[in-house]
C-alpha cells in the first residue's frame, strides 16, 4: 500500500512498555492514520473514534467489547472496532498494520 502526499508525525506513539508502536501520519485532506506494529503480546485497547485495523502481516486473534468469540486474522484481513469500545488482540506472529479513524 502506498500513501502520497502525507505528513508523518515523527513521534513514536509507544504503548504497553513497547510492545505496540506506531507512528501517525496525515493525509492531503487531513484525514488522520497510524501505522505499527504488535509484538507477540495480549493486549487490550480502547477506542475513541471508530477504527479500522488493516492487517499487512502477522497473525492474531480479536475479540470485541461485549463478545465472547474470538476471531483469527492474518495479513491482508481487518477488523473494524466501534468508537468508545475497546478490543483484546493475542498477537502470536508480530503484526503490521495501518489504522484507519472515523
Amino acid at each position: 500500500m502506498t500513501y502520497e502526499n502525507v505528513t508523518l508525525d515523527p513521534t513514536a506513539n509507544v504503548y504497553f512498555d513497547g510492545k505496540c508502536v506506531s507512528h501517525t501520519f496525515y493525509l492531503a485532506d487531513g484525514t488522520r492514520k497510524s501505522a505499527g506494529v504488535i509484538l507477540p503480546a495480549s493486549l487490550t485497547f480502547g477506542t475513541g473514534a471508530p477504527e479500522v485495523m488493516e492487517l499487512h502481516s502477522g497473525a492474531c486473534e480479536v475479540r470485541l467489547a461485549g463478545s465472547s468469540k474470538w476471531v483469527s486474522y492474518s495479513g491482508g484481513d481487518s477488523f473494524s472496532v466501534p468508537g468508545d469500545s475497546s478490543f483484546e488482540i493475542a498477537v502470536s506472529e508480530a503484526v503490521s498494520y495501518v489504522c484507519h479513524y472515523g
